[in-house]
């Protein structure tokens, strides 16, 4: 008797490739874990202890803020970290606020060397930023790799001056350009490991945004002029409508902006989108507002925890594979002097 040999079949292999295919492509959710309650503890120890010791604590100050919110960081599951050690930021910060003396009091005795010295600031500030930059991203790290910035001084100084000038002789015409390339300044120069990030966005992108800011104040604003101008006895209400106008159009420009920047940022193929929304962002600034000035202060801590939490829950990373292919970028020794310049001389991105 003849039998027939067949194959048994099974859904097996298919939805073991279906489990592949949708863990390889994934929506990740950064989340912030952080408690408004525990950081204000953290940072109303750290103010007494820094103004007892005169200053000395800010760097250990510094440190215990910065681990708190990166520990609290999360993303797929993993928190990043902040690898600063106080006493390398307290170097840079002593050797900053000499060079600060010193220039204050060569200003005040020989105006013409405050002149010279204030060109020399001027010339020196690219390089700053970019030690700055550099020193923040090594000490940040997700997954034990650490994050890169390398640029060079011509990229800096164009986004720290050319482009805004730019932008100003062209009577605004220009500035979506510059604020461009002050954004792909930053991300192209990053990386995580030895993987750099990519930055996408277009002048197009940009413009957009500041057109429609313009259409909707146009919008807005010419029927209650309109309304002023026809009844004077209503034009109190135009300082307070300006003053809302202009509130809301930094409420906008904040979150288009953030938005733009996360959704052309790309690593590998992983790329980043971001959902925040004028409602929700003005929500969010409302309350740590008011709540700031109910307490005379005291809410600052439980306020950068709101605001971050928000931002965090609004920020996913579509990633195509795994977090975990990524290389370590060979040590380098940055020093923290270049961040301390920038807060000591009010300067920084």
């Amino acid at each position: 008797m003849d039998e027939t040999l067949s194959v048994p079949t099974s859904s097996k292999p298919s939805s073991l490739t279906e489990q592949h295919q949708s863990s390889a492509n994934r929506s990740v959710k950064f989340e912030f874990r952080g408690d408004g309650t525990e950081y204000f503890k953290i940072w109303i120890v750290n103010v007494l202890l820094t103004i007892l010791t005169l200053g000395v604590y800010s760097a250990w100050a510094k440190v215990r803020n910065n681990r708190y919110l990166y520990s609290n960081l999360y993303l797929d599951d993993s928190n990043f970290r902040y690898l600063a050690q106080p006493i390398t930021i307290l170097k840079g910060r002593i050797i900053a606020v000499v060079a600060l003396i010193i220039y204050t009091l060569l200003s005040q005795q020989y105006p013409m060397a405050a002149v010279g010295l204030s060109i020399a600031l001027v010339i020196g500030i690219p390089y700053f930023i970019i030690q700055s930059l550099a020193f923040s991203h090594r000490m940040s790290a997700y997954k034990n790799i650490q994050f890169r910035f390398q640029a060079s001084y011509g990229e800096a100084f164009m986004v720290l001056f050319i482009w805004p000038l730019l932008g100003m002789l062209s009577f605004g015409i220009l500035y979506p350009l510059a604020l461009l390339k002050l954004n792909k300044f930053i991300v192209n120069n990053s990386a995580y490991g030895t993987t750099k990030f990519e930055f996408s966005a277009t002048y197009k992108d940009y413009g957009m945004i500041f057109l429609v800011a313009i259409g909707v104040a146009m919008v807005i604003g010419l029927p209650v002029l309109a309304i002023v101008t026809m009844v004077p006895s209503l034009a109190f209400i135009s300082p307070v409508f300006m003053v809302i106008v202009y509130l809301g159009l930094i409420v906008y420009f904040m979150v288009a902006f953030t938005n733009l920047y996360y959704r052309s940022t790309t690593l590998l193929n992983h790329r980043f989108s971001s959902s925040l929304t004028v409602p929700g962002m003005a929500k969010v600034i409302l309350i740590n507002a008011a709540l700031t000035l109910i307490t005379l202060g005291l809410y600052l801590p439980a306020a950068k925890v709101r605001m971050t939490k928000y931002v965090c829950s609004c920020l996913t990373m579509e990633a195509d594979g795994s977090l975990d292919n990524f290389a370590s970028a060979e040590k380098e020794n940055i020093s923290a002097l270049g961040e301390e310049f920038g807060q000591v001389f009010d300067f920084g991105l």
